[in-house]
């Protein structure tokens, strides 16, 4: 069990109320976003945001957005005109379209079993929308290879929630050659993916990410991009909810009828 004084909550921002002896990367008052699990070297685990912008807004780039984004601008690489398949359209999922766009991929297609992601993930930029559930004797990624003349696509990312199967179907529709499959989600300790060697032989790669390859001194970058209209944060929030809703919060979540909400504390 956790123990308090402890940071309720994920991706979140705060205003600094009082700093330790020798602290000198952040100031009382500055604005901040916590990093993975702010415990120890706590000074080292934040990101002081010098860019002035909403921190109800904001806190969302604590993990979700520049996650998703950074594996496609720096973890992929992918290119202009490139073809991308993104398995599972909640926040992780539309941060990488999100990116995909930004990369100038030429198209995006959303793969998740509940259709009402579907209108996100469009307004968010993805070509083509495809639920598995429609196609119950073929494979996923034999749908879309049928879709891309039996190429695959040049990118693949899993942001499934931790579906092994989901990762390594992922994986199997990436083009020979190139392709690249970027693992986002996080499977539970034990659990494993494989495949055959001749796959790697054929110059499939296999990746992983940790927050998109993002460092913390570039956060401010992002929060510029949203300031300047390049980057969508407010679209992600489906309002303010108080903490005693929280339960509430957690079911639409689930049902998949908002991608964030925001409880202000």
């Amino acid at each position: 069990m956790y123990q308090f004084p402890m940071v309720m909550g994920h991706e979140s921002c705060g205003v600094v109320e009082s700093i330790g002896e020798g602290v000198s990367k952040v100031s009382i008052g500055d604005i901040v976003i916590p990093l993975y699990k702010p415990e120890f070297v706590s000074e080292y685990s934040i990101s002081k945001i010098i860019v002035d912008a909403p921190p109800e807004k904001i806190c969302l780039l604590g993990c979700c957005i520049p996650t998703g984004y950074g594996a496609v601008i720096n973890t992929a690489k992918v290119f202009p005109g490139a073809t991308v398949a993104v398995f599972g359209c909640g926040a992780l999922g539309i941060s990488v379209i999100q990116g995909a766009v930004a990369a100038g991929a030429s198209r995006i297609l959303a793969i998740d079993i509940n259709p009402s992601k579907f209108k996100i993930s469009t307004e968010f930029g993805a070509t083509e929308c495809i639920n598995p559930l429609d196609f119950p004797d073929t494979a996923i990624e034999d749908v879309i290879r049928d879709r891309t003349e039996g190429l695959g696509v040049d990118f693949s990312f899993d942001t499934s929630g931790g579906r092994t199967e989901v990762m390594n179907s992922a994986f199997e529709c990436v083009k020979i050659g190139w392709g690249t499959s970027v693992v986002v989600s996080l499977a539970d300790i034990g659990q494993k993916i494989s495949t055959i060697p001749v796959n790697l032989i054929r110059g499939k790669t296999w990746k992983g990410t940790s927050f998109g390859g993002v460092k913390g001194s570039q956060l401010n970058e992002f929060v510029q991009l949203y300031v300047d209209g390049k980057l969508k944060i407010d679209e992600y929030i489906g309002g303010q909810i108080t903490l005693d809703q929280i339960n509430d919060g957690f079911d639409s979540l689930r049902a998949g009828k908002t991608i964030r909400q925001v409880i202000p504390m």
